[in-house]
């Protein structure tokens, strides 16, 4: 593939997935099925985990900064699908795992999101589905091994910029 078939491609990725999963997601909303939208894809990402996760962990998953990662858990936590977890090693770093109703969540969003799916594939002829499962299996071949952690945590705030210097306790004031 030259590197103009590649951005083509790339450009049509860009444009596909995110419409596909607007589609489903406004599908969802509509018949109740996505109780909140913002923190869905935290729950999934939680549920599919072999172990409980650190904020900071899942925060280097999402790209996001511990303060926004810190209020999405806070949410998950309010809803009853995750919980906070002491480590005995550190008790300082809580863990997050997935609770038994949030597992429950994950999976009952997931079969309402397939059957809207399976809804609109229903009319594809064999020859077109074949065709889009072929290329879901390249993406998955080409997507499967990239690291999720790899995305560099953001700053939810910007650096604070230099003030004046604070006086320390019983020092007089000057005037420049």
């Amino acid at each position: 593939m030259t590197s103009a078939q590649a951005r083509d491609a790339a450009r049509h990725i860009l444009r596909v997935i995110p419409l596909v999963m607007r589609t489903v997601a406004a599908e969802l909303r509509s018949a109740g099925d996505l109780p909140a939208p913002a923190h869905f894809g935290l729950l999934t990402v939680l549920a599919a985990q072999p172990r409980p996760l650190t904020l900071t962990e899942l925060a280097a998953m999402q790209g996001v900064s511990l303060p926004t990662m810190s209020n999405s858990v806070t949410a998950l936590v309010g809803r009853g699908w995750v919980r906070r977890t002491v480590g005995s090693d550190d008790r300082r770093q809580a863990r997050i795992e997935v609770t038994a109703r949030g597992r429950d969540t994950v999976g009952r969003v997931g079969r309402s999101a397939e059957a809207h799916l399976s809804e609109r594939l229903a009319g594809l002829d064999d020859g077109a589905r074949q065709r889009l499962k072929d290329g879901l299996q390249v993406l998955l071949t080409v997507f499967a091994d990239t690291p999720h952690c790899a995305v560099p945590v953001r700053s939810a705030r910007p650096a604070r910029k230099p003030g004046p210097r604070r006086r320390a306790p019983g020092e007089p004031a000057t005037r420049p």
